[in-house]
């Protein structure tokens, strides 16, 4: 068992919350995913949160739903792609954890990324996924203790972040 919590970090669609679940269960650590606490909180899923409240309010019940999971014992935490962008967020996520960057290419992202799954992208398409992508990634790696690259298939991630799991943490 971690002594910290594992702060999984990186775009929609580079498989977070598949991967975390995953190892999750292999290994015996608790899972918690932040978009799914905010949708569970609000009684309704991400995008009509999106289309009641605004993305300014989903930010703030975002830092909220962190802030509430440091408070557990340690545990894999999925990230929304866009917590990183708040100064706050990763104060919490350095100071409660260690931050593993799951790095799948752009390409791969754009192939199988569901944009009406996705409010902050679903407006501008795969044009939109492109620009925030190209936004982020230096965030992502100034604030990634470890990357795993999901570049090589699912099965191949799983077992690579669930090594990475067991071995340093």
């Amino acid at each position: 068992m971690p002594d910290r919590h594992i702060f999984l970090i990186g775009m929609q669609g580079c498989g977070k919350s598949s991967l975390g679940k995953r190892v999750a269960r292999e290994t015996g650590i608790p899972f918690a995913d932040t978009d799914a606490l905010v949708a569970q909180s609000a009684g309704c899923t991400v995008n009509e949160f999106f289309e009641r409240y605004g993305e300014n309010t989903f930010r703030r019940a975002e830092t909220n739903a962190l802030a509430v999971l440091t408070r557990a014992k340690p545990m894999i935490i999925s990230t929304g792609g866009g917590t990183v962008m708040n100064p706050e967020n990763r104060h919490i996520m350095r100071a409660w954890g260690r931050i593993v960057w799951i790095d799948r290419p752009l390409e791969e992202i754009l192939s199988d990324i569901k944009l009406d799954r996705r409010p902050t992208l679903r407006d501008g398409g795969l044009a939109e996924v492109e620009r925030v992508y190209h936004e982020r990634m230096p965030v992502y790696r100034d604030l990634a203790d470890i990357t795993v690259r999901n570049n090589q298939g699912y099965h191949m991630a799983v077992y690579m972040l669930s090594r990475l799991v067991q071995e340093r943490f």
